[in-house]
């Protein structure tokens, strides 16, 4: 069986729109329709705006977007409110408080969704990814994302020093 090619949505004009079920539907330049399609991000963190692939109900790609800002309206602002719904990683921009610099300990912190509490299970659930870029999982799996460490008030910086 050969594989489908798949469309660079930058570069192939396709359709995206949502069938009465709120699913996607990418439309390509043939006329053929791919009902439920997802977009699943390549990079989250590192790029979130680009290297985006979207996904049939299969969990086959059949469409590529390099730079999601090329990708022209409305199929653009379809594919951000689709991630939205699939990723929950809010991003913490202060530490409020923390029970205790013993683990576990509980954090109330806030984040671009609102203030918040969680529990930290162990230092090792503090995570640094590339340059100031750390990932926090509570107790229940959930990712808290500090983008940039350094660029965290003071306390909150102190607050951190304390676990990593």
């Amino acid at each position: 069986m050969n594989p489908r090619p798949i469309l660079n949505l930058t570069q192939t004009p396709c359709t995206l729109a949502r069938n009465a079920w709120g699913k996607l539907v990418l439309t390509l330049p043939d006329g053929t329709a791919r009902e439920g399609v997802a977009p699943v991000r390549a990079f989250p963190i590192q790029a979130p705006e680009r290297d985006i692939s979207l996904l049939d109900a299969d969990g086959h790609e059949v469409a590529w977007v390099d730079e999601l800002a090329r990708v022209p309206e409305p199929a653009q602002g379809l594919i951000r409110a689709a991630l939205g719904e699939r990723e929950f990683m809010p991003e913490i921009r202060a530490i409020l408080s923390v029970s205790t610099f013993s683990t576990p300990s509980t954090w109330r912190v806030l984040t671009d969704r609102g203030e918040t509490s969680f529990v930290l299970k162990g230092d090792e659930d503090i995570r640094r990814l590339a340059g100031h870029t750390l990932l926090v999982t509570d107790s229940h799996g959930i990712q808290f994302l500090i983008r940039d460490m350094t660029a965290l008030d003071r306390d909150s910086r102190r607050l951190l020093d304390r676990f990593k």
